[in-house]
């Protein structure tokens, strides 16, 4: 656990972040925002390969950029990034995502989007070959995004952990499972976990991140139900009260300018 105890003594380090570059003239609420997705594990619930993750990685960021996030803000990570020349993802390290993330936060002025795609325990979720606890993960975003707006996403199972934990007034966080369930599609032929699937299904005509997160949580369901995938995971919600009023007007771009 060496690792651990020296990414928490990095983190208790204050950050001395330069002044923030002034937001791109280009537009959108999201142009100045910095973005990690992240593909934390490349096995299905077998043990056996999987591009699940990958392929959720992948599109999400493109959905994302699509949304109006600018794609020099934004990085992806996998545990096999010399699969994806296409796309050149850095590797999944919590060091190195950690290290970004204060980076783009150096440069941008505007929120945190922080994405995660992987398998879970009641512990945390994985990141290669090591869990993330929710301390660990809240230490990071405290450090980093601090005040500023900020999402996070947690498609794992057990991923309701982490909302007590994260739980602040500027930030919103959608899980894909309570924290005493498992979420569904992680096998070695599935092209996406289910709640990836459907943040991305729902991501096409979303106006804002909370509405995205309620319909990706009615489309969980649904999916569950048609698959008879049980116990329900129950994907879980968390608005801040800070953002509750500001999250609707800061809109996705359009699907006719996508």
């Amino acid at each position: 656990m060496r690792w651990l105890g020296a990414l928490i003594a990095g983190l208790v380090l204050s950050l001395a972040h330069p002044a923030a570059a002034a937001p791109p003239e280009d537009g959108g609420p999201f142009q100045d925002w910095a973005a990690v997705v992240v593909a934390g594990d490349w096995h299905a619930h077998s043990g056996g390969p999987s591009e699940a993750f990958d392929n959720a990685r992948r599109d999400v960021s493109e959905a994302l950029e699509r949304a109006g996030f600018r794609a020099a803000n934004l990085r992806q990570y996998s545990v096999r990034p010399e699969r994806y020349k296409d796309t050149h993802p850095a590797k999944t390290e919590l060091s190195s995502i950690y290290a970004d993330l204060a980076d783009l936060t150096s440069k941008t002025a505007g929120g945190c989007l922080f994405y995660l795609s992987s398998h879970g325990a009641p512990q945390g979720a994985i990141v290669d070959d090591r869990l993330l606890p929710p301390g660990v993960l809240g230490a990071m975003l405290d450090k980093t995004c601090g005040a500023r707006p900020t999402v996070v996403v947690i498609s794992a199972c057990f991923s309701g952990v982490y909302v007590p934990t994260l739980a602040r007034s500027n930030r919103m966080i959608l899980t894909a499972a309570r924290p005493d369930r498992t979420s569904f599609g992680c096998g070695e032929s599935d092209k996406y976990p289910y709640f990836d699937d459907c943040f991305l299904q729902s991501m096409k005509a979303a106006h804002d991140f909370p509405g995205l997160g309620r319909t990706v949580q009615a489309c969980v369901a649904k999916k569950e139900v048609d698959t008879n995938a049980t116990p329900p995971s129950e994907p879980q919600l968390f608005v801040g009260g800070a953002l509750k009023p500001v999250l609707p007007l800061l809109a996705f771009n359009a699907p006719a300018a996508r």
